[in-house]
């Protein structure tokens, strides 16, 4: 199995972060650990290239050719995907693209 090279640019790295603190701020500072740690074994798995997901339907990220991914049915991680490299650009709740 090939595996291409995962970057994570700042949005998304802040948005994962961000959530973290709110899950760490209702006093469950184990799970908000936990849930960094999956988000980004997540961003790993996305480097398999036999994997190719649809192309984003939000305009914004359509325009700029990202592909989108659900994580854990709530989020979705828009990306850049290249032929050697996976570019994590945001993590955003679904919510917010409806």
């Amino acid at each position: 199995m090939g595996k291409r090279k995962v970057s994570i640019l700042e949005p998304a790295a802040i948005a994962v972060a961000e959530i973290a603190w709110f899950i760490e701020s209702k006093g469950l500072p184990q799970t908000a650990k936990k849930f960094v740690i999956d988000a980004f074994e997540f961003f790993d798995e996305l480097s398999d290239e036999r994997i190719e997901h649809k192309p984003c339907t939000y305009e914004k990220w359509k325009v700029l050719s990202y592909r989108c991914v659900p994580y854990k049915r709530k989020y979705i991680v828009a990306y850049l995907s290249q032929q050697k490299e996976i570019v994590i650009c945001d993590f955003v709740s679904a919510k917010l693209l409806r």
